[in-house]
């Protein structure tokens, strides 16, 4: 399911896209507004943002909008993410949670990047041996 396609990256785009979309966080319980930026297979820089729900339980992360944008209008035929940005309220880097990360491995794969608090790194090192689409396969 990767894309062989090299893209440059603006990471400093992304982290600007990401800071943008923070500033629209619905969090009035937690108070922890959360923005994500991420580069799209066919060049759309898409974003997100948290938006929480009395019932903690049904908030969406930042990611989740990411993913939503990806197959929301404009999007090219199966869509995949290159890379992303997930920022607080300062605009520091945030790491995805782990339903997050595996959001973003189904759309990205694990050659997607990631900037970390550690630097850029492949999903592949953010979440080894993740489950994917690929398992429903060679396990069925």
């Amino acid at each position: 399911m990767e894309h062989a396609k090299a893209i440059e990256i603006d990471w400093p785009a992304l982290r600007d896209a990401a800071r943008e979309a923070m500033k629209r966080a619905y969090c009035p319980y937690s108070g922890f507004p959360v923005g994500a930026a991420a580069l799209v297979d066919d060049g759309r820089i898409i974003s997100g943002c948290n938006v929480e729900n009395a019932a903690y339980g049904v908030a969406l992360c930042a990611e989740c909008g990411v993913v939503s944008a990806l197959h929301g209008p404009g999007k090219s035929e199966n869509p995949r993410l290159v890379a992303v940005v997930v920022v607080d309220r300062h605009g520091n880097t945030l790491m995805p949670c782990g339903r997050c990360r595996q959001l973003l491995w189904e759309h990205g794969g694990a050659s997607i990047q990631i900037e970390t608090t550690q630097g850029i790194l492949p999903m592949s090192d953010v979440l080894p041996d993740a489950f994917g689409p690929d398992d429903l396969i060679k396990r069925v």
